[in-house]
């Protein structure tokens, strides 16, 4: 423990992700913050709200600057919808889940089959017509197992079946498609530099692929699920044809399944690429430089479990804290004490007693902001 003495002055890291159906990640920090100087306040708290491409990265990201563009498009299934997203000098920062988000769509039927990534098409090129050179697609929440189809034809590629017809869209579609020509495709779009940006490393097929992992939470039945996973290997193949490429150089790269396969045929139509999302909103928010120096961070989730570990924002967290030597503790809605004991962490739960999911989600920002009390008291005094 640090003397009382010398807390006034100590710094304090607070880097959340957001708490799902209560607090963005900005809010999080914001209220940790408060319980911080609540019992030390002359500390020296730095907020840095995380996120890993996930739903509410893109809130994380404007916690930090930049300009919100909305823009009028459709959802994943044609709908009208309006996309935010972020405009960085001639950086734009589009999350998908805005465009063709599963959030969007729960209150009508899911159509795993026909869900279709074409809402990104009207995002995508109003960034590019305020002069975007530089592309970040947040892969989140996706609603669709297009392999980014939807995007690709929005943008002016051409994709047909046997008989020169265009395919129908959605995932389904691609299980007729014959011919890629990307010859239309926007040269500005083209000449961009693009990232994609997930929180997972799944191949476009097979048991780990986009359909087999992923399908049945956007509604795919295990036939649905077989034929989509067909259908994105085809894909794969017209499309390695096209460029003049191996298909395993679409399919088979790490990250390619994420949020339906978007980043497998675009991204080797564009060179782009793919990026872990915790690791690359740590650098971009400067957490190491926040860390050099801390007497402690905290960090947390919605729920911390055993996914917390795999390149999420707490384990990327707590990475760096170990490299910067910095006590840590994890405070959450609701925690595994398996996975923090696999992880070697403390981590405590916001909930004092028992209370309903409801009540968590409704009184989460003074539980989180008495949480961090709690600990600074025992870490800063």
């Amino acid at each position: 423990m640090t003397p009382a003495a010398s807390a006034a002055g100590q710094r304090a890291v607070v880097a959340f992700d957001a708490f799902k159906g209560s607090l963005t990640a900005a809010e999080a920090c914001a209220a940790a913050g408060r319980g911080i100087r609540s019992v030390v306040p002359d500390a020296d708290v730095l907020l840095v709200p995380m996120a890993d491409g996930g739903e509410g990265s893109l809130d994380a990201l404007l916690a930090r600057g930049g300009e919100e563009i909305v823009t009028a498009t459709v959802d994943a299934i044609g709908r009208p919808a309006r996309a935010r997203w972020a405009l960085e000098g001639t950086h734009a920062i589009i999350e998908l889940a805005q465009a063709a988000g599963l959030p969007q769509v729960e209150d009508a039927p899911l159509q795993p089959l026909a869900a279709s990534t074409a809402g990104l098409g009207p995002v995508v090129l109003a960034a590019l017509d305020r002069g975007a050179d530089e592309l970040t697609l947040l892969l989140g929440g996706s609603a669709t197992s297009d392999g980014g189809a939807g995007l690709l034809t929005a943008l002016g590629a051409r994709l047909t079946d046997a008989s020169g017809l265009p395919v129908q869209a959605g995932g389904g579609g691609l299980g007729a498609i014959a011919h890629l020509d990307p010859a239309g495709f926007d040269p500005r779009a083209l000449a961009a530099t693009w990232r994609f940006v997930t929180d997972v490393d799944a191949p476009l097929t097979g048991p780990r692929g986009a359909a087999a992992v992923f399908g049945p939470q956007k509604g795919a039945s295990a036939a649905e699920v077989a034929a989509l996973d067909a259908a994105l290997e085809r894909f794969a193949r017209v499309g390695a044809a096209a460029l003049g490429i191996d298909a395993a150089a679409i399919a088979d790269v790490p990250g390619a399944g994420a949020a339906g396969g978007v980043a497998s045929v675009l991204r080797a139509l564009t060179g782009g690429e793919i990026v872990a999302g915790g690791d690359w909103f740590a650098e971009l928010a400067g957490l190491d430089e926040a860390l050099a120096g801390a007497a402690m961070v905290l960090t947390g989730e919605g729920r911390f479990d055993t996914q917390s570990a795999g390149g999420k924002v707490v384990s990327v967290v707590h990475a760096a804290a170990q490299r910067h030597r910095v006590p840590l503790c994890v405070l959450a809605g609701s925690v595994d004490a398996a996975a923090a004991r696999a992880m070697g962490v403390p981590a405590f739960s916001l909930a004092a007693g028992p209370a309903t999911l409801t009540e968590l989600q409704r009184d989460a920002a003074g539980l989180l902001e008495a949480a961090a009390a709690s600990v600074a008291r025992l870490a800063l005094r």
